[in-house]
């Protein structure tokens, strides 16, 4: 459901992405894109920003935010707030997070994971 709710949100703010081809033509399916200004970002600080996305949600009480906190368990919010809390993370980082990865997102520990530059994977 939250799947689909933030398909169909995406849908209406966002410009849809054309697939691209590689050089013998199959399909790039999970391409994580970072704009340039995140060419040389280290771990710290995509901790801290990602740290900061969450605490600065609404519903979220600052103090209880850490890198291993989990979005349902511990801050005590619905799938629909994980869906707008990994929207604000794409924003953040200027990077696409296809709907089969972000429904895996479920805490900042993942969400590091997944917007870390590969170098630190």
């Amino acid at each position: 459901m939250a799947s689909a709710l933030r398909s169909a949100i995406l849908r209406h703010i966002r410009i849809p992405v054309t697939h691209a081809l590689s050089a013998n033509g199959s399909r790039l399916t999970a391409l994580r894109l970072m704009s340039s200004h995140d060419d040389h970002i280290t771990k710290d600080e995509v901790i801290k920003r990602v740290l900061d996305v969450v605490k600065c949600f609404p519903k979220v009480d600052p103090s209880k935010v850490t890198p291993e906190v989990h979005f349902e368990k511990d801050l005590g919010l619905d799938s629909l707030d994980t869906v707008e809390i990994v929207m604000a993370l794409e924003e953040e980082f200027k990077l696409e997070i296809p709907d089969k990865e972000a429904v895996r997102i479920e805490s900042c520990e993942q969400a590091i994971e997944y917007t870390c530059p590969l170098s630190f994977d």
